[in-house]
């Protein structure tokens, strides 16, 4: 029996990072100027995350109910088909987050409130779950899931303090749950060598070792062969190939060409465009060393190849809003992103139909994984006012001549207010 899940139910409320839920909205937003001045009318996309939403709920409710043959199978089947929430989150990393977000939630509670640590809330969990993997020691999915908890867990007692100021208990349990997921993980490759949600196991474990003698570019390479289509591995690999992380800006734009090459059947130029995705808004000197023409193309192969509303709208909203995160710091990189935010203009005016406000609201937060969303609600909300904003600039003399502008599922609609 798996004691501390049913334990710790109460704490399942508790927010999550990757947890969100659908929102309550109209279906059209409406941004309406001065009486003489025209209006913006477009869709809202509802339950845009209920697919994210209900497979986290799913991987915890097998994990509570102790029914992890099922949980396992389940892993394992969208492992291998490669199937994925609309933004592109693969269904079996959702449902190993559901597994073990009970025990992460918790330790996250105890250490963000030090009057209620203990050491049942920081120990019991991944105690249990290290049980629940020595009772199925031949599933590597089960064994997966204990590894990444060991990762959060690492993290959580990361926080966001500098190295300076870490204290000594949580650096060392944080080096100790980094040091237990590095000795699971070759279980699960020994086990299932092609499986994807292993390989970014592996990945996203580099993240806490530091190590100088990392292959970050091969381990992400490896990755990106066993999961072309997903981009989000690719991105995560321009990021750790900062010089902050594990590169530099010489091997960034490197591997950014070598991934276009490889991918090319699939993305075209997208590949260089994504690697570089979240480098260039993090880094005022990658953004300004950038192939600025390349990353366009880039652009327009994606946007050929996945003319979905979620990729619409990632892309306009990272072209509207991330990528003006830097400037004034850096005149080339302001000359670069200046070319970039020019390409809303098209995405929105040609490509959109309607509008996703939690894609706006995590674009105008730079993408950042990390941040906490306390309400799925309120932060969605936030998204619908930065879109409007940016798309009602984007129509700013339209509007002030007295039209209204409404996107349609055919496209966009001008007309007399």
């Amino acid at each position: 029996m798996f004691r501390f899940f049913r334990a710790r139910q109460a704490r399942s409320s508790l927010p999550s990072r990757q947890f969100t839920q659908d929102m309550r909205a109209s279906d059209c937003a409406v941004a309406a100027g001065l009486p003489d001045t025209g209006q913006l009318n477009i869709p809202l996309a509802r339950a845009e995350d209920m697919i994210a939403r209900n497979t986290i709920e799913q991987g915890r409710t097998l994990a509570r109910q102790d029914r992890w043959a099922e949980l396992s199978r389940q892993m394992r089947a969208a492992d291998e088909s490669r199937d994925t929430a609309p933004d592109g989150m693969p269904i079996a990393d959702l449902l190993a987050f559901g597994a073990r977000s009970d025990v992460v939630l918790a330790v996250e509670h105890a250490l963000s409130d030090g009057a209620a640590l203990s050491e049942y809330d920081l120990l019991g969990g991944i105690s249990e779950l290290e049980d629940e993997m020595r009772a199925h020691p031949d599933d590597p999915m089960i064994v997966l899931v204990v590894a990444l908890a060991h990762i959060d867990l690492a993290w959580a007692w990361r926080g966001t303090a500098t190295d300076a100021t870490l204290p000594p208990l949580h650096r060392s349990r944080c080096a100790a749950h980094f040091d237990r997921a590095a000795a699971l993980l070759p279980t699960c490759r020994a086990a299932a060598p092609d499986s994807a949600l292993v390989a970014a196991a592996a990945c996203a474990l580099m993240a806490g070792q530091r190590k100088t003698d990392l292959r970050v570019a091969e381990e992400y390479e490896r990755l990106i062969t066993l999961d072309p289509h997903n981009q989000r591995h690719m991105r995560a690999m321009g990021t750790h190939l900062l010089p902050r992380w594990f590169g530099s800006y010489e091997e960034l734009e490197v591997q950014a060409l070598r991934n276009a090459a490889r991918t090319r059947d699939i993305w075209g130029a997208g590949g260089y465009t994504w690697v570089q995705f979240d480098a260039i808004a993090l880094d005022e000197e990658a953004c300004a060393r950038l192939d600025v023409e390349y990353f366009l193309e880039g652009l327009h192969d994606i946007l050929h190849r996945r003319p979905d509303q979620q990729t619409v709208n990632m892309l306009s909203a990272y072209c509207a809003t991330t990528i003006q995160g830097g400037l004034g710091l850096n005149d080339k990189a302001d000359l670069v992103r200046s070319q970039i935010h020019e390409a809303a203009n098209w995405l929105i005016r040609d490509h959109m139909t309607e509008l996703h406000p939690l894609i706006w609201a995590h674009a105008a937060s730079g993408f950042n994984n990390s941040v906490r969303i306390n309400s799925a609600e309120r932060f969605a909300a936030r998204g619908q006012r930065q879109a409007l904003r940016a798309i009602g600039d984007l129509f700013r003399e339209e509007l002030r001549s007295g039209l209204d502008v409404t996107f349609t599922p055919s496209g966009l609609r001008l007309s007399q207010h």
